[in-house]
């Protein structure tokens, strides 16, 4: 993108996205009931035939393949929960709440401080200097006031194995666990804390009723046993989760050809058309989990769009501001060199470095 921003005829694109958006068909909004359903059930099925398994077997090798299907499971609930709090998946406002709720679950996700955090912070101010706060870049004068501690921990959470550390720390936790909500928001809050600690508790108490009456163990081997299962079922899925999120939001808005902006140049068309990519998945299975999330622009365009219609979405916006929107195959070794090479930002050239100065050049998805 130039950096006089304007298409190839010469007229500046605009500041807004309400010429994105009504250049995109009605269609691309429709989102029977039904089919919504169908996309919960069969997750759901999923989910619960994996648990099925790992309450089977205490064998490594089969828990180690299962575990990593797990994560990949609660993801693709995660994201059926994600729609859902946009409104996108259902039109009526209950249906999507109480299934935003109950497909975060095993994620452990707080439903309404989620809501604000993702859609009023991160989707209203995407790659905004001063209001989002995911993956938000450091610059390299913060970076050189940081204690060697924190140092050393942004060079973890930014490196290739950093993700799931990263959003386990600064987005569970800070952003819905620890954060304390605005006055108007905490009854929300304080209700959906209380069913996230009620669906934990109900999953440990169906793990303790699993461990006495049907393995028939008791006493503080009984104890030890529950403690197991909630280890195996819960944790390690939601620790994983953690990771493939991350590494998802990671995708979303790092990159060396993304930008973040300073107040005075960000708009909401640089920040939703520049500001992400669309990834093209490969094998096209692991689209049952991840739900089309990857083609990312048009949901950032218009969230209202459900995830079973982001590709035909895509088409219009990419005919409507051919050249703007980046759309590229996701490989891993891209990943491996975005986390390689974004590690500081400069906001004033809008360019990433590595922690040696060094700039970021060209794109990191060729």
């Amino acid at each position: 993108m130039s950096s006089t921003h304007t298409d190839p005829s010469g007229k500046p694109y605009p500041k807004h996205l309400k010429e994105v958006i009504g250049g995109i068909p009605g269609f691309c909004y429709d989102n029977p009931a039904w089919k919504g359903l169908w996309y919960l059930f069969r997750d759901l099925l999923m989910y619960a035939a994996v648990v099925a398994v790992l309450l089977s077997t205490d064998n490594i090798f089969f828990l180690v393949p299962m575990w990593l299907l797990s994560g990949l499971v609660v993801s693709a609930l995660f994201v059926i929960g994600h729609d859902a709090g946009h409104r996108a998946l259902f039109k009526k406002k209950w249906m999507c709440d109480w299934v935003g709720r109950i497909t975060m679950l095993p994620s452990m996700h707080v439903y309404a401080a989620w809501l604000l955090g993702h859609n009023r912070v991160h989707h209203g101010f995407t790659v905004h200097q001063e209001r989002d706060f995911v993956w938000h870049p450091c610059t390299s004068e913060e970076y050189k006031d940081y204690s060697p501690m924190k140092k050393i921990m942004h060079r973890i959470e930014w490196s290739f194995f950093g993700a799931g550390i990263y959003y386990l720390i600064e987005v569970w936790w800070k952003k819905m666990i620890a954060f304390r909500a605005p006055k108007k928001m905490r009854k929300d809050f304080n209700h959906d804390r209380l069913f996230l600690i009620g669906g934990v508790v109900t999953g440990i108490a169906l793990f303790a009723l699993f461990t006495v009456f049907l393995k028939g163990i008791t006493g503080m081997a009984a104890v030890g046993y529950t403690a197991w299962l909630t280890v195996k079922i819960m944790i390690i899925p939601w620790l994983l989760f953690n990771y493939v999120i991350g590494a998802i939001v990671y995708l979303h808005h790092i990159n060396p050809e993304l930008k973040w902006h300073e107040h005075e140049a960000w708009t909401k068309f640089r920040a939703q058309m520049e500001g992400t990519m669309i990834f093209r998945v490969s094998p096209k299975i692991l689209n049952i989990f991840l739900h089309d999330i990857m083609i990312h622009v048009p949901h950032h365009v218009d969230a209202r769009i459900p995830f079973y219609n982001l590709d035909k979405a895509a088409k219009f916006i990419h005919a409507q501001y051919p050249g703007v929107v980046r759309d590229v195959p996701l490989r891993i070794r891209d990943y491996m060199k975005a986390t390689r090479m974004c590690k500081l930002y400069d906001f004033k050239t809008e360019t990433w470095m590595d922690y040696k100065g060094n700039e970021a050049t060209g794109p990191a998805a060729s």
